[in-house]
């Protein structure tokens, strides 16, 4: 536990604050002492947070269905008010530490400790799907010792059995690692039932008996993937469980025991719980009792004045000037265009400001410059400082932007030193430029924790599998899914008249290549068009194996769902040595110098989607090309960088979601930023960007380019829509007497 801040409030709705248990991007968890002298859980949400109302009704549903949970095992609701400013709900304080602490701490727990506890949390679990409820969320982490047991925490994402979904962060719900293969898939909340709370309490069992996780760790990507296809790692787990276990992570929901039945087997709820923990355990369950019940009662919290070098902080302004503030409507605005904030050094702002005493907000690039994608991180860089320049060239622009970069090197651990460093700079109000889905799960964690807007224009994640890590939303996705390239070589397939296709997934690929190929076969599957799927694994280099067999079944075309440029080449490879002509392709990842390197002529004709553009063909982005070509010293002929342009367009986006706040009155701070980034279309250079809040995602299935390998060159087509529009033209004259 934590002291409270000066800023936090002495009391909330009569529950004296002790101090804070943990806090997060969406609000504040206090100690609290109850009006009747007890002790409390109070969850706080940010006011920010409050005024979306699609987040209100979250969290009224999570009050309701909190309200509804009985028993011994789970935590009681004491009080919630979900219309009140700041929204708040109050539960029992269980002193001990979680599930996850513990094993942390001590290391896999003794059998008869894990059916103590495993048989009261199958206990609490069937009590709740008696009410019709299902928890989502069982793991290590919701699960907090008591003397006496166990006790089931954190019902947010509880809901009833087939109910709807509110919002699209319920598409996939739970924990990577605890979290069941319906779930995984992000199927329907119909399909998501009490089988899926019984598969997350096998999960739980499984990592209290050997410290590990059944389905092993990684990125969010591989352990859904091996949660769908791959059999759990149960060879540690004792003998006289192991059934049990293995019975409950069934793929299957209807081959999984009943949570009622899994209590029994572990041989009921009564007898010894607490005791039977390793040692050291129980005596730090009774350490932080008595600890907390000795805790004083703090003095009521106060504002102090703060002496600030740059005129009045927002805390300040609010609390102090709100009178002014409400009478003069302008107010804001007003003391945002005259406070002295320039930019600092080195920040690299292209225009003057110092006449203008304008306020300046800077643009955070986090980004690979020295790693395996340094020139797509370069790119990114270049498009986002021109943008910056442009703008504070302009006469009429109502703040400065500045630019601030630090190279992560497409490693996740400086990924996340660099997020770090950025959530502390205060100037920096957006960040840009992750370059792979290993990066961006990385540091959405600390980003969130930062409240600071988190933009990719180059990775094309499915935001359902970073669900976790960045449920509060200043994740954004600029790129359109990558599962969604393939519509590009698809949907060109069947205007061409392809009569079956070849489906080869590189497994080596792991989730991602699966949802490709799966999105793939379920294109073809609408005209039809019959497919034919074949897996390399990921430890074989057999494309040669694979592409017989598509072939032997008949396929005139075949489409590669992979992410690896050199084995991609493989596959080229072994579709040229065996005199395959026909049409073929695969999406943007592969699309490298190293592709085209190792693939060497076997690689010409290949069709492959993208999310980036080639500013070339697009007649509004003229300006721009010069621009660029100028600043950085491009050749006339030479191509433009790739997603140097997406990068500009985000630049300018979050420049004009700032310049809304202004003339609203509203001050340009990572929260409000955040907001009005997601409610605003921006009509950029390579396509329109608005927000889909259904998918949580920035995306348009128009805006998939088409580009194809001819002399060992990539060269854009157009958007696969227009691409195949002129190509049915093409065929349809031909075929006209």
């Amino acid at each position: 536990m934590r002291p409270l801040h000066r800023s936090d409030p002495s009391a909330v709705a009569g529950h004296r604050l002790l101090g804070r248990l943990g806090a997060g991007g969406m609000g504040v968890v206090y100690l609290a002492r109850t009006p009747g002298g007890g002790l409390a859980a109070v969850k706080v949400i940010r006011a920010e947070h409050a005024a979306d109302p699609a987040f209100r009704e979250r969290f009224r549903r999570e009050a309701r269905t909190a309200e509804r949970i009985t028993g011994r095992w789970v935590v009681r609701v004491l009080g919630a008010d979900p219309e009140a400013r700041e929204p708040w709900l109050a539960t029992e304080y269980v002193p001990g530490p979680s599930l996850a602490e513990a094993v942390a701490l001590s290391g896999p727990l003794p059998e008869p400790a894990v059916r103590a506890l495993g048989a009261r949390l199958a206990d609490a679990l069937a009590d709740l799907h008696a009410a019709g409820l299902v928890h989502r969320d069982v793991k290590p982490a919701n699960v907090l010792l008591a003397l006496d047991g166990p006790r089931l925490i954190d019902f947010g994402i509880a809901r009833t059995a087939g109910a709807t979904a509110l919002t699209a962060t319920d598409a996939m719900i739970g924990t990577p690692g605890f979290l069941a293969p319906e779930q995984a898939r992000a199927a329907g909340a119909g399909e998501v039932g009490p089988p899926a709370d019984v598969f997350a309490l096998g999960c739980v069992l499984a990592h209290a008996l050997t410290g590990e996780r059944p389905f092993g760790t990684g990125t969010v990507a591989a352990v859904v993937y091996r949660t769908v296809h791959e059999e759990p790692a149960l060879d540690t787990v004792p003998d006289s469980l192991r059934p049990l276990v293995a019975s409950c992570l069934a793929k299957d929901p209807a081959a999984r025991p009943t949570a009622g039945a899994v209590r029994d087997a572990l041989g009921g709820i009564e007898g010894p719980a607490g005791e039977l923990l390793p040692p050291g355990l129980p005596s730090l369950i009774a350490e932080r009792s008595a600890r907390v019940l000795d805790l004083p009662v703090p003095e009521p919290t106060a504002l102090a004045p703060v002496e600030a070098p740059r005129g009045p902080s927002r805390r300040r302004l609010l609390v102090a000037g709100s009178a002014a503030l409400v009478t003069g409507a302008g107010g804001l605005t007003a003391w945002l265009a005259t406070r002295p904030t320039g930019p600092g050094p080195g920040t690299g702002t292209g225009g003057p400001t110092g006449a203008r005493n304008l306020p300046a907000y800077a643009i955070g690039v986090q980004t690979d410059l020295s790693g395996p994608r340094k020139a797509d991180g370069r790119a990114q860089e270049r498009g986002a400082r021109l943008a910056v320049e442009q703008f504070n060239a302009r006469s009429d622009r109502p703040f400065d932007l500045a630019l601030k970069v630090r190279d992560d090197a497409g490693d996740p651990r400086r990924a996340v030193t660099a997020a770090d460093a950025f959530g502390k700079d205060r100037q920096i109000v957006a960040v840009l430029g992750p370059t792979s889905p290993e990066v961006v799960t990385a540091a959405a964690d600390t980003y969130q924790r930062h409240l600071l807007p988190y933009v990719s224009v180059a990775t094309g994640i499915d935001m359902n599998g970073i669900a976790q890590q960045v449920g509060g939303g200043v994740y954004f996705e600029m790129h359109p899914l990558s599962e969604l390239l393939q519509l590009a070589f698809t949907t060109a397939a069947m205007i061409r008249g392809v009569r079956h296709v070849g489906v080869i997934e590189d497994g080596e690929g792991g989730r991602l290549s699966w949802s490709v190929a799966n999105s793939a076969e379920d294109t073809l599957e609408r005209k039809p068009v019959p497919s034919t799927r074949r897996t390399v694994a990921a430890g074989s280099e057999d494309f040669a194996g694979a592409v017989r067999a598509v072939l032997a079944a008949g396929a005139d075309a075949v489409f590669l769902a992979g992410s690896s440029p050199r084995r991609a080449a493989l596959c080229a490879r072994a579709l040229a040595d065996q005199g395959f002509t026909g049409m073929r392709g695969g999406i943007e990842p592969v699309l490298q110098a190293e592709f085209l390197a190792a693939a060497g002529t076997a690689a010409e004709g290949w069709y492959l989607g993208t999310g980036y553009a080639d500013p070339e063909l697009l007649p509004a982005a003229g300006g721009f090309l010069a621009a660029y070509r100028k600043r950085w010293g491009v050749p006339a002929g030479s191509a433009v960088d790739r997603y140097a342009l997406e990068a500009y367009d985000t630049v300018n986006g979050l420049a004009a979601a700032a310049r809304a706040l202004l003339r609203d009155n509203v001050e340009v701070e990572r929260g409000s930023l955040t907001r009005r980034f997601r409610e605003l279309t921006h009509d950029g250079l390579a396509r329109a960007y608005g927000f889909d809040p259904s998918s949580r995602t920035y995306r348009y299935l128009d805006e998939i380019y088409a580009y194809r390998i001819e002399k060992g060159v990539p060269r854009c087509l157009g958007r696969f829509k227009e691409v195949n529009d002129a190509e049915a033209r093409r065929l349809k004259a031909s075929r006209t007497p």
